[in-house]
């Protein structure tokens, strides 16, 4: 597929907060043909004006931009009307985004949040009220192994709530290799995938790759321990999250806990990851960036606290997350069950 021949109803992709996952889609987007801005921090940027852009996959993609052929900006342009914004800016800075988004966008501008945690279109609402906000959910991760080079180190396909002005772009987010699934009711997709990104902590304090963290069953204990507080939250609040895992959620924790020569044999899809992968909040916590694990780990506490119930270790967790910066040492599963309360 072109850009000449994108269905004549579409037009320019704006990626608002052009990070790993924001470069990565709108990379695959614009290699599929379609016109595609980037806004992002200085430091992304300047990687992609000296290296030019490359995406690769587990499934053997590698496909480049050159730097020449990359519409970059520090803010929002006011010459570009989108017909379609991505929002992948972290959830910290959702209103901030959502504020430069509404000066400039024509109303009725569809924003689609490819963004951890659940309240950010929500978010977007209240603050540009006159463009239309559609929550999303990304699956996979993808993580920087260079300058100018976005890796996605797991599977699954892209999920958003359904609405018409995105199903025009089905076609093209398939062309681009990235699957789009529209569902009704996102919350249920939302929680799930949340579930599983309650490893982003764990992965974290670890500082090892999400594969070899996962290979070691303290580790794993831990995030299942972390799910079935979510999960006890949940029940409560008479929400069932949808199955984003290989396996159905109510086995998860069991699965997790299993001896590792088990859980080696039992979760090889689970474990079909790159060694490079990594969690966003490892990087975060790396480059001395604020994390989402209040969107994470928070949310379940909220959540929990709302029905009358306590979320400890997400709590204490999220604690350990906050206050990295000053005793940044990565953790042993045992150092971290310990600082935990865990056994």
């Amino acid at each position: 597929m072109t850009e000449a021949s994108l269905p004549a109803a579409l037009g320019p992709v704006l990626v608002m907060g052009a990070g790993s996952v924001g470069g990565y889609v709108g990379a695959c987007l614009q290699a599929a043909g379609a016109e595609v801005h980037f806004v992002g921090r200085p430091r992304m940027l300047g990687a992609w004006r000296e290296h030019g852009l490359r995406v690769t996959d587990q499934d053997g993609r590698d496909e480049r931009l050159a730097a020449s052929a990359l519409r970059l900006w520090g803010t929002v342009p006011t010459g570009v009307v989108p017909s379609l914004v991505l929002l992948t800016v972290k959830c910290g800075a959702t209103r901030e985004a959502a504020a430069a988004l509404g000066a400039v966008l024509p109303a009725g501008t569809p924003v689609l949040s490819l963004q951890n945690g659940l309240g950010n279109a929500e978010i977007g609402r209240a603050v540009a009220p006159a463009l239309r906000w559609l929550p999303g959910m990304v699956p996979y991760n993808i993580a920087e192994l260079g300058p100018g080079h976005l890796h996605r180190g797991t599977g699954g396909k892209l999920a958003a709530e359904d609405d018409p002005a995105l199903r025009s772009w089905l076609p093209v987010f398939d062309a681009a290799r990235l699957p789009l699934r529209l569902h009704a009711d996102l919350k249920p997709v939302q929680w799930g995938k949340l579930l599983l990104n309650l490893n982003n902590p764990v992965n974290a304090l670890s500082g090892l790759p999400l594969r070899a963290e996962l290979m070691q069953r303290g580790y794993r204990q831990v995030l299942a321990a972390l799910q079935r507080e979510a999960l006890a939250a949940l029940a409560a609040a008479g929400i069932a999250p949808a199955q984003v895992a290989a396996v159905p959620f109510n086995r998860l924790p069991m699965i997790l806990s299993l001896p590792d020569w088990l859980f080696r044999r039992v979760a090889a899809r689970m474990l079909r990851i790159d060694p490079e992968a990594r969690s966003s909040m490892a990087d975060d916590l790396a480059l001395g960036r604020p994390t989402e694990v209040d969107a994470l780990c928070g949310e379940v506490v909220r959540l929990a606290r709302a029905h009358g119930r306590e979320a400890a270790l997400n709590q204490r967790i999220q604690a350990l997350v906050e206050a990295w910066p000053d005793d940044p040492a990565p953790l042993s599963a045992a150092a971290l069950k310990q600082r935990l309360g865990r056994r």
